[in-house]
């Protein structure tokens, strides 16, 4: 009877050595796949198509890191970031070439923005200069600007890197382009005004001034002077005349939140986080997946 009413030592035991057993199990099953090499798209943002117009750059941010994806489609990393806080690239959020090759890269967890060559090697420029960089155009002449989330500010960076200088004050700025007459195009997340444009004096002009747009992210210029906007929350792509009146281009599945947009020739890409894919939308609004993988 006492042997009963009395646990073994071995039973008394048990739940321990089996929490313990599993806890090393998890944790060695972490670390595996922690060093396991992504071999897709985890959670991209945004999108940037080289100078050959076949090979894309993609902002992952939960690689996190940059991907590179060949004429072929083949998918490779281009640079691994450390998932170290406040490691380059550890927070990575956005991409746009720099006219002459190079890559221009924002990252969030640096408050930096970093110049990639080709073979992969980075710079940074601002000396820890910018706030949240949400998106990055250059004009002609090779100066960078960027939109900066955090400071609510539209910064200009030397070509060759230096002390950001204000260049507009803009609610909850995103993504950005240059339009062929040098007009910068800015997305807001503010109350009013979310899509503008900046003169190089920065004057600022209202293109869709009534709050239309859910959650935009991103801003493509087609040559005709068309806008584009990607809207995450909306699941659409919204298409802007020279009126300033937006109408859903592209909505509804397959997109599940559309982020990053660049033109591929006459076709616009664009980056869905959430669908862990790019598409390519065709000028009469027909949509295909991109087909990437290793």
């Amino acid at each position: 009877m006492l042997i009963m009413n009395r646990p073994s030592r071995l039973l008394t035991w048990l739940p321990v050595l089996a929490t313990t057993i599993g806890l090393a199990t998890l944790a060695s099953s972490s670390a595996q796949d922690a060093s396991a090499p992504a071999k897709s798209l985890l959670y991209p943002l945004d999108v940037s198509v080289a100078a050959d117009a076949k090979t894309l750059y993609l902002v992952d941010r939960k690689l996190p890191g940059l991907w590179k994806a060949t004429a072929t489609g083949k998918l490779e990393v281009f640079f691994q970031a450390s998932k170290k806080f406040r490691t380059p690239l550890n927070a990575v959020r956005c991409i746009a070439g720099d006219g002459k090759g190079g890559l221009l890269v924002g990252d969030s967890g640096t408050r930096e923005v970093y110049r990639f060559s080709a073979d992969g090697k980075s710079t940074p420029l601002t000396k820890g200069g910018i706030g949240i960089a949400m998106g990055i155009a250059t004009s002609s002449d090779g100066t960078i600007f960027v939109s900066d989330l955090e400071l609510q500010r539209i910064w200009s960076v030397p070509a060759a890197g230096g002390e950001p200088k204000e260049f507009a004050v803009l609610p909850a700025p995103r993504g950005m382009t240059f339009d062929k007459t040098g007009q910068l195009w800015v997305v807001s997340g503010g109350p009013r005004n979310q899509l503008v444009k900046i003169a190089p004096d920065g004057k600022i002009t209202p293109v869709v001034k009534d709050r239309t747009f859910i959650y935009p992210n991103d801003v493509a210029i087609a040559k005709d002077g068309t806008a584009y906007v990607s809207d995450g929350y909306a699941d659409c792509i919204w298409k802007v005349t020279a009126d300033g009146k937006p109408v859903k281009w592209v909505s509804g599945k397959p997109l599940d939140n559309p982020v990053g947009l660049d033109w591929q020739g006459p076709n616009l890409l664009v980056v869905d986080s959430r669908a862990g894919q790019v598409f390519s939308i065709t000028p009469d609004a027909k949509l295909t997946a991109v087909k990437l993988g290793q």
